[in-house]
């Protein structure tokens, strides 16, 4: 099932996130996230932009959210995509339903294209980009540290 995100999903986004925070390179928080933070960030982002969860067999198994790309009034109907599962979701096709999902919902709010950002390499997260049709638009070069090390960010787009 998928629906829209509340702010009492906090808990468990915050599970999942944390996650990456704690043990991947694919977001650039080093620090974990308060659950309220979580909630907070949930609130305002639904004000004006998607956010999505899915549940399977009642567990939210992950999220998907748009957010502004840019703040300048020329770019308001760009928006950056995000999404994350519970590792113990991967590899089930859950992320193509959820993303799909969050893709229909922007061209139904009328935004125009979808940004996605990929901390590189993540084959996964490339393939899951392209296979819902986005279209790789660049790579910038050494732009995170994290763990240690220089982290490389590419970018899809999807035209709406």
């Amino acid at each position: 099932m998928i629906r829209p995100a509340i702010a009492a999903d906090a808990p468990r986004i915050a599970e999942i996130y944390n996650h990456h925070v704690r043990e991947t390179v694919v977001t650039f928080e080093e620090q974990p996230v308060a659950e309220t933070e979580i909630a907070r960030r949930i609130t305002d982002t639904t004000a004006e932009y998607p956010w999505l969860v899915s549940e399977n067999d009642g567990t939210l198994s992950g999220y998907a959210y748009a957010s502004s790309w840019k703040r300048r009034s020329a770019y308001r109907y760009a928006v950056e995509s995000t999404i994350y599962l519970a590792p113990e979701f991967h590899r089930r096709g859950l992320g193509s339903v959820l993303y799909r999902a969050l893709i229909a919902d922007m061209r139904a709010r009328g935004f125009h294209c979808a940004i996605g950002g990929v901390a590189l390499p993540n084959a996964a997260s490339v393939a899951l980009h392209e296979k819902l049709g986005f279209q790789p638009i660049g790579q910038f070069r050494e732009v995170g540290w994290k763990f240690g090390r220089w982290v490389d960010v590419g970018y899809w787009e999807l035209v709406l």
